[in-house]
Protein backbone atom coordinates (compact mmCIF):
# COMPACT_ATOMS: atom_id res chain seq x y z
CA UNK A 1 0.00 0.00 0.00
CA UNK A 2 1.73 3.22 -1.02
CA UNK A 3 2.16 5.79 1.63
CA UNK A 4 0.26 8.84 2.18
CA UNK A 5 1.24 11.88 0.74
CA UNK A 6 1.40 14.80 3.36
CA UNK A 7 -1.35 17.33 3.32
CA UNK A 8 0.70 19.62 4.38
CA UNK A 9 4.38 20.28 2.80
CA UNK A 10 6.86 23.39 3.06
CA UNK A 11 6.51 25.71 0.11
CA UNK A 12 9.62 25.77 -1.94
CA UNK A 13 11.83 28.94 -1.87
CA UNK A 14 13.21 28.20 -5.69
CA UNK A 15 14.79 31.58 -6.67
CA UNK A 16 12.49 31.53 -10.16
CA UNK A 17 9.20 32.22 -7.81
CA UNK A 18 7.60 35.78 -7.93
CA UNK A 19 6.63 37.22 -5.34
CA UNK A 20 3.07 38.03 -4.57
CA UNK A 21 2.31 41.80 -6.08
CA UNK A 22 0.92 43.44 -3.12
CA UNK A 23 -2.66 45.18 -3.52
CA UNK A 24 -1.49 48.64 -1.30
CA UNK A 25 -0.75 51.47 -4.34
CA UNK A 26 2.14 52.65 -3.94
CA UNK A 27 3.29 56.50 -3.70
CA UNK A 28 5.03 57.87 -6.27
CA UNK A 29 8.65 59.57 -5.18
CA UNK A 30 8.02 62.32 -6.22
CA UNK A 31 6.69 65.41 -3.88
CA UNK A 32 2.49 65.55 -4.12
CA UNK A 33 1.38 67.01 -7.09
CA UNK A 34 -0.61 70.17 -6.89
CA UNK A 35 -4.04 70.20 -9.00
CA UNK A 36 -5.35 73.33 -10.12
CA UNK A 37 -9.00 73.95 -9.63
CA UNK A 38 -11.07 74.69 -12.81
CA UNK A 39 -11.29 78.17 -13.62
CA UNK A 40 -14.41 79.88 -11.96
CA UNK A 41 -16.90 81.81 -13.44
CA UNK A 42 -16.49 85.76 -13.31
CA UNK A 43 -19.21 87.03 -11.18
CA UNK A 44 -22.05 88.68 -12.19
CA UNK A 45 -22.16 92.04 -11.03
CA UNK A 46 -25.13 93.87 -9.97
CA UNK A 47 -23.48 97.19 -11.85
CA UNK A 48 -26.05 99.96 -12.68
CA UNK A 49 -25.75 101.46 -16.42
CA UNK A 50 -23.85 104.73 -16.68
CA UNK A 51 -25.84 107.45 -16.52
CA UNK A 52 -27.06 108.58 -20.09
CA UNK A 53 -27.68 112.35 -20.44
CA UNK A 54 -31.55 113.35 -21.18
CA UNK A 55 -31.54 114.11 -25.09
CA UNK A 56 -31.65 117.27 -26.15
CA UNK A 57 -35.16 119.00 -26.48
CA UNK A 58 -36.65 118.20 -30.35
CA UNK A 59 -39.65 120.79 -29.54
CA UNK A 60 -39.10 124.32 -30.70
CA UNK A 61 -39.85 126.60 -27.29
CA UNK A 62 -42.09 129.22 -27.28
CA UNK A 63 -41.00 132.88 -26.27
CA UNK A 64 -40.04 133.13 -22.41
CA UNK A 65 -43.01 135.10 -20.73
CA UNK A 66 -40.79 137.90 -20.11
CA UNK A 67 -37.47 139.23 -21.21
CA UNK A 68 -35.57 141.61 -19.09
CA UNK A 69 -34.22 141.27 -15.49
CA UNK A 70 -36.95 141.23 -12.61
CA UNK A 71 -37.31 139.78 -9.30
CA UNK A 72 -40.22 137.40 -9.17
CA UNK A 73 -42.34 136.08 -6.71
CA UNK A 74 -45.52 133.24 -7.02
CA UNK A 75 -45.80 130.16 -9.15
CA UNK A 76 -44.23 129.31 -12.11
CA UNK A 77 -45.79 126.02 -14.16
CA UNK A 78 -43.43 124.54 -16.45
CA UNK A 79 -44.16 122.10 -19.51
CA UNK A 80 -40.68 121.78 -20.77
CA UNK A 81 -37.53 121.51 -19.24
CA UNK A 82 -35.58 124.05 -16.39
CA UNK A 83 -31.85 124.32 -16.99
CA UNK A 84 -29.73 126.01 -14.16
CA UNK A 85 -29.13 126.32 -10.27
CA UNK A 86 -31.19 127.51 -7.35
CA UNK A 87 -29.21 128.62 -4.06
CA UNK A 88 -29.56 131.09 -0.95
CA UNK A 89 -27.11 133.16 -2.60
CA UNK A 90 -29.08 133.56 -6.24
CA UNK A 91 -29.87 131.57 -8.53
CA UNK A 92 -29.77 131.30 -12.61
CA UNK A 93 -32.45 129.49 -14.08
CA UNK A 94 -32.72 129.08 -17.91
CA UNK A 95 -36.75 127.37 -18.54
CA UNK A 96 -37.83 126.35 -22.14
CA UNK A 97 -41.72 125.81 -22.28
CA UNK A 98 -43.34 123.70 -24.94
CA UNK A 99 -45.52 125.52 -27.20
CA UNK A 100 -49.18 125.83 -26.06
CA UNK A 101 -51.91 123.81 -27.19
CA UNK A 102 -55.55 123.80 -26.69
CA UNK A 103 -57.61 125.76 -23.80
CA UNK A 104 -54.70 125.84 -21.66
CA UNK A 105 -54.03 129.25 -23.10
CA UNK A 106 -56.41 130.87 -20.60
CA UNK A 107 -53.68 129.64 -17.40
CA UNK A 108 -51.12 132.71 -16.86
CA UNK A 109 -47.65 131.40 -17.15
CA UNK A 110 -46.27 134.30 -13.95
CA UNK A 111 -48.78 134.63 -11.33
CA UNK A 112 -47.85 136.74 -8.42
CA UNK A 113 -45.61 139.78 -7.93
CA UNK A 114 -43.03 141.48 -10.38
CA UNK A 115 -40.54 144.50 -9.73
CA UNK A 116 -37.93 145.72 -12.16
CA UNK A 117 -35.32 148.73 -12.44
CA UNK A 118 -35.35 149.29 -15.80
CA UNK A 119 -37.43 147.49 -18.28
CA UNK A 120 -39.29 144.74 -18.62
CA UNK A 121 -40.98 143.03 -21.57
CA UNK A 122 -43.80 140.73 -20.89
CA UNK A 123 -44.65 138.35 -24.42
CA UNK A 124 -46.93 135.78 -22.42
CA UNK A 125 -50.01 135.58 -20.04
CA UNK A 126 -48.92 137.41 -16.54
CA UNK A 127 -51.26 137.95 -13.91
CA UNK A 128 -50.88 139.70 -10.14
CA UNK A 129 -48.59 142.61 -9.60
CA UNK A 130 -46.40 144.42 -11.28
CA UNK A 131 -44.35 147.41 -9.82
CA UNK A 132 -40.99 149.54 -10.79
CA UNK A 133 -40.81 153.02 -9.72
CA UNK A 134 -38.60 154.24 -12.49
CA UNK A 135 -39.00 151.45 -15.34
CA UNK A 136 -40.66 151.05 -18.43
CA UNK A 137 -43.40 148.32 -18.80
CA UNK A 138 -43.54 146.69 -22.12
CA UNK A 139 -46.67 144.98 -22.93
CA UNK A 140 -46.32 142.73 -26.51
CA UNK A 141 -48.88 142.33 -28.92
CA UNK A 142 -49.44 138.83 -27.88
CA UNK A 143 -49.23 139.41 -24.27
CA UNK A 144 -51.77 139.33 -22.08
CA UNK A 145 -51.03 141.18 -18.51
CA UNK A 146 -54.53 140.37 -15.83
CA UNK A 147 -52.46 142.41 -12.95
CA UNK A 148 -51.94 145.85 -11.22
CA UNK A 149 -49.50 147.84 -13.20
CA UNK A 150 -47.96 150.80 -11.63
CA UNK A 151 -44.57 151.72 -12.87
CA UNK A 152 -42.82 154.88 -14.64
CA UNK A 153 -43.62 154.00 -18.24
CA UNK A 154 -46.42 151.85 -19.78
CA UNK A 155 -46.45 151.26 -23.34
CA UNK A 156 -49.33 148.34 -24.52
CA UNK A 157 -49.31 146.97 -27.39
CA UNK A 158 -51.54 143.65 -26.16
CA UNK A 159 -54.28 143.07 -23.57
CA UNK A 160 -53.96 144.56 -20.01
CA UNK A 161 -56.97 143.58 -17.50
CA UNK A 162 -56.55 145.56 -14.75
CA UNK A 163 -55.77 148.96 -13.11
CA UNK A 164 -52.73 151.43 -14.81
CA UNK A 165 -50.37 153.68 -13.01
CA UNK A 166 -47.93 155.40 -15.03
CA UNK A 167 -46.08 157.84 -13.20
CA UNK A 168 -44.44 159.24 -16.23
CA UNK A 169 -46.51 158.45 -19.45
CA UNK A 170 -49.04 155.59 -20.79
CA UNK A 171 -49.02 154.16 -24.60
CA UNK A 172 -51.95 152.52 -25.68
CA UNK A 173 -51.07 151.20 -29.28
CA UNK A 174 -53.45 150.27 -32.24
CA UNK A 175 -55.09 147.03 -31.64
CA UNK A 176 -54.64 147.20 -28.03
CA UNK A 177 -56.99 146.61 -25.33
CA UNK A 178 -57.06 147.65 -21.81
CA UNK A 179 -59.97 146.93 -19.61
CA UNK A 180 -59.12 149.11 -16.49
CA UNK A 181 -58.68 152.50 -15.09
CA UNK A 182 -55.50 154.55 -15.99
CA UNK A 183 -53.93 157.04 -14.35
CA UNK A 184 -51.26 159.57 -15.28
CA UNK A 185 -49.84 162.75 -15.98
CA UNK A 186 -49.90 162.01 -20.08
CA UNK A 187 -51.60 159.38 -21.85
CA UNK A 188 -51.83 158.57 -25.67
CA UNK A 189 -54.46 156.36 -27.31
CA UNK A 190 -53.73 155.30 -30.81
CA UNK A 191 -56.46 154.95 -33.50
CA UNK A 192 -57.67 151.28 -33.55
CA UNK A 193 -57.33 150.83 -29.50
CA UNK A 194 -59.86 149.67 -27.23
CA UNK A 195 -60.18 151.36 -23.49
CA UNK A 196 -62.65 150.74 -20.88
CA UNK A 197 -62.23 152.82 -18.27
CA UNK A 198 -61.74 156.00 -16.38
CA UNK A 199 -58.81 158.42 -16.71
CA UNK A 200 -57.28 160.11 -14.03
CA UNK A 201 -54.66 162.56 -15.31
CA UNK A 202 -52.33 162.93 -12.37
CA UNK A 203 -49.01 165.31 -11.59
CA UNK A 204 -46.01 164.47 -13.15
CA UNK A 205 -42.60 164.15 -10.51
CA UNK A 206 -41.61 167.15 -11.05
CA UNK A 207 -45.59 168.69 -9.89
CA UNK A 208 -46.39 170.15 -12.87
Amino acid sequence: MPAAKAVLQEESHAPNMVAPQSTVATLSPIGPHLVEPPPAAPAKLSVPPPFQPRKATSFQPRVPVIIGEAAYRGTLPVDGIIIGQLGAAGSALTIKQRPRSGSGEAQPELDGELTFKDLLRVNGHVAGKIFSYKGTLIVDTSARVEAEINVAVCVVSGTVVGDIVGHERVEVGPGATVKGNIATPSLTIKPGAVFQGDCRMLKDRQGD
